[in-house]
């Protein structure tokens, strides 16, 4: 059964697939707004079915239990005005079927994911759906089944995918809004992506490799800073070829903004500390494919891309 006219007439439906830190915390942000949220869920099905999805945040108590709580399996009640995706981009996990059972003829596909040219296969599934691709700004952990943490930050960047905002991307963006976070629409998503991976590219796998060191460390051992800054030049050469050319100025940015921000862990970290897998491919190695593709070097990526593989081998993590 579609949902009919709630956009038009009052707040739309929202369904977050994959209510892990990220999507619990958006999903909070749009209860707050007056939405109807509700949670596709696997491992802490049965704590958020019993207790909700309790949030501390330096918004206050964003707490909250979802309209409706459902399991991998189950046919919804009805299709949503929004689906927000929000797992992680791995080897093996099929994101299009993770969304099909909830996809309705007019639902609007959002994805709040990381990594680099990770649209394209839901594109392609649902070429008659509005795509919306986020890049979440934000630290925030889940400490136990239905519990999370906001620490720091929120902000969203978001785009229709390929390119250029239209009217689902405003109504979504006045949403968050109302909940009390900052959204910036832009009309080039995929350049925005790359923006983001002039730090995610270098900072996430080196700090696997390192054994989940935090921004801190990896900048202050010697030679960290210089092989981070070789890292963002050759990402920056590939985005070029890629049509996003960007101001070299934001390598000194990023440096500088992560130098005056506490000793952080950033996600890829946390995953691998806790024997999770890890988004090596969506972050670092897509990267590396598209450099082949314009048959650009780039020795640094390559060298941490191929030694996060013997790790993963070693490890048995593969």
């Amino acid at each position: 059964m579609e949902g009919k006219g709630r956009i038009m007439n009052n707040k739309p439906s929202i369904l977050i697939v994959g209510a892990g830190a990220i999507g619990s915390f958006y999903g909070a942000i749009l209860k707050k707004a007056g939405c109807s949220v509700s949670t596709v869920l696997r491992s802490d099905y049965d704590a958020v079915r019993a207790r909700g999805i309790r949030i501390t945040s330096a918004l206050g108590d964003l707490s909250y239990h979802p309209d409706h709580v459902y399991r991998d399996g189950d046919l919804p009640e009805e299709t949503p005005d929004f689906l927000i995706l929000c797992v992680k981009v791995l080897p093996g996990v099929d994101r299009v079927a993770l969304v099909a059972p909830w996809m309705g003829e007019k639902t609007r596909l959002v994805l709040i994911e990381n990594g680099l040219d990770i649209e394209t296969e839901l594109a392609d599934a649902y070429p008659e759906n509005p795509l919306i691709s986020c890049l979440a700004f934000i630290a925030a952990s889940r400490t136990e089944s239905g519990i999370v943490e906001h620490k720091a930050y929120g902000k969203l960047v978001m785009g229709r995918y390929p390119e250029g905002v239209d009217e689902s991307c405003r109504v979504l963006s006045q949403l968050f809004t109302e909940g009390g976070i900052k959204v910036d629409l832009t009309e080039r998503v995929v350049g925005e992506r790359w923006r983001k991976c002039l730090w995610n590219t270098p900072f996430n796998p080196l700090s696997v490799i390192a054994n989940g060191a935090d921004t801190r460390t990896i900048l202050d051992t010697a030679g960290g800073e210089e092989l981070i800054r070789a890292m963002m030049r050759e990402v920056m050469e590939v985005a070029a070829a890629e049509g996003y050319p960007m101001d070299k100025a934001l390598i000194d940015q990023n440096i500088e903004g992560t130098r005056k921000m506490p000793a952080y862990k950033n996600s890829m970290a946390l995953d691998y500390l806790n024997d999770r897998p890890v988004e090596r491919e969506a972050v670092l190695g897509n990267v590396v494919t598209l450099a082949k593709r314009h048959g650009i070097a780039v020795p640094h990526l390559n060298t941490v891309l191929v030694t996060l593989k013997m790790r993963a081998a070693l490890e048995g993590r593969e």
